[in-house]
């Protein structure tokens, strides 16, 4: 089980954001969502809303206490951030651990998520997206598997096209 937890969430802010962070989970191959912050019942059933269309089980939850959920969830805690240790070097030994909650941080991240964390991990150490970490740490994790993932209880799909749309 892979989860991504969506640290604090502002409404008015980070709705767009936010979106696309559970679209690239779901894209890339977890299982689950949390969402934590300002709770955003429009920002969860739009996400599934798609999955119900696009396919597969993803899911949304909005978590009030991320604090108390990080300490009793019991998965291996992956934080994504600039500040941490490169992906490279980290990434097969997350690889060992069966359940993995991927936390990505929305407004200025708390000191308790770096002391919580079992890894505190970068993709660049550079100031980027939270959507462009994710999207490359599923990538690292899955080894590219999950660019052939196949949702088959879709409703709509997408025919590969070198020109225009096609839907199937």
């Amino acid at each position: 089980m892979l989860a991504v937890l969506r640290l604090g969430h502002r409404v008015s802010r980070d709705k767009r954001i936010t979106t696309h962070v559970f679209l690239t989970a779901r894209a890339f191959g977890a299982d689950k969502g949390y969402l934590s912050g300002e709770k955003d019942d429009s920002a969860i059933s739009n996400i599934q809303d798609i999955s119900k269309r696009w396919g597969g089980e993803f899911e949304v939850e909005y978590i009030d206490d991320w604090k108390n959920f990080l300490t009793r969830l019991g998965s291996t805690v992956v934080h994504l951030t600039m500040y941490g240790i490169p992906v490279g070097d980290k990434i097969s030994e997350i690889r060992k651990h069966k359940d993995i909650l991927v936390v990505v941080g929305g407004e200025k991240v708390p000191t308790e998520v770096y002391q919580l964390a079992d890894f505190n991990v970068s993709v660049t150490n550079q100031p980027h997206s939270e959507v462009a970490a994710l999207a490359i740490f599923l990538d690292r994790y899955f080894e590219g598997k999950e660019l052939d993932r196949n949702f088959p209880d879709a409703k709509q799909r997408i025919i590969p096209s070198d020109k225009g749309k096609r839907f199937g």
